[in-house]
């Protein structure tokens, strides 16, 4: 896939899934479950144990899937996630660097953002998207409304502490994705190994995408 066609089918999906467990046999678990539910996008976070071995895995055993590395806070980790073979490259916070990398590599750069100059500045660097992070507990959609009107061509990805009641307010508000975390991914799930359990919610989810995009 180019990096125009992994953004489109970041903004077509809606739903970007943050896989943040302790193995990496949690993980695959974890990206296997949502795929099923139907949303075929992860983001690994960094923090996972041998995340880019991982992410190569992932990468062969699940061609259709749109496998993204998370948490990358320099540009060893970034370079080693682009060998793997990551489809977008984002971090919690806005480091130019890192940013700068991922655009010459070909692939979709989406920085953590916060403030106003932030914006501009990941914008100005060429990031396909910027995630506000950590969305809801400073601002919420208020903050994401804010922040789309003086920059309403910036696309923008709402991250931290989304939940499945205000995912669709997100989306409502101008938010291209959302990121979800453990409302997605509950830690009882994966340690129960509740594979239905993560695919409904994944379900429900992709529903609230249609409602919001569709409205009936």
């Amino acid at each position: 896939m180019t990096r125009q066609e992994v953004r489109a089918r970041i903004e077509e999906l809606g739903i970007i899934p943050a896989v943040r467990v302790a193995t990496p046999e949690d993980a695959l678990f974890a990206a296997e479950a949502v795929s099923k539910g139907g949303l075929p996008i992860v983001e690994l976070t960094m923090t996972v144990p041998q995340a880019t071995h991982l992410i190569a895995q992932l990468v062969k055993k699940h061609p259709h899937m749109v496998i993204g590395a998370g948490t990358v806070l320099d540009l060893e980790t970034a370079r080693a996630c682009l060998d793997a073979g990551v489809r977008f490259i984002t971090s919690p916070g806005l480091d130019l660097e890192i940013v700068h990398f991922t655009v010459q590599a070909g692939i979709v750069a989406m920085p953590g953002v916060l403030t106003p100059s932030e914006v501009m500045a990941a914008v100005k660097a060429g990031a396909d998207f910027v995630k506000i992070f950590p969305c809801s507990q400073l601002g919420g959609v208020d903050y994401l409304r804010a922040l789309k009107a003086p920059f309403p061509h910036a696309s923008f990805v709402a991250a931290g502490g989304v939940n499945q009641q205000t995912a669709g307010s997100y989306l409502a508000a101008g938010a291209a994705a959302v990121g979800i975390g453990s409302d997605l991914i509950p830690p009882r799930a994966i340690a129960s190994r509740e594979g239905d359990w993560i695919q409904e919610l994944a379900r429900r989810y992709v529903n609230t995408v249609k409602c919001v995009r569709q409205p009936q």
